[in-house]
């Protein structure tokens, strides 16, 4: 029995790490993915702008 004892732990911990890594696969995509996407060009986008407006503001100085 104690082999038993001794695989248990690591059993545990493989499926549920198993669960962990198909959830995030299935949460990929789906209906919030554009929502996702758009959120993520637009922050891109705001600091893209921030660092031309202050690299501009060095240039004029």
């Amino acid at each position: 029995m104690d082999y038993v004892s001794a695989l248990l732990p690591p059993v545990v911990m493989a499926a549920f790490f198993i669960g962990v890594i198909v959830t995030m696969v299935k949460s990929q995509g789906g209906a919030n993915k554009a929502k996702e996407d758009a959120a993520v060009d637009a922050a891109l986008a705001r600091a893209e702008s921030a660092r031309q407006t202050s690299k501009g503001d060095d240039a004029q100085s």
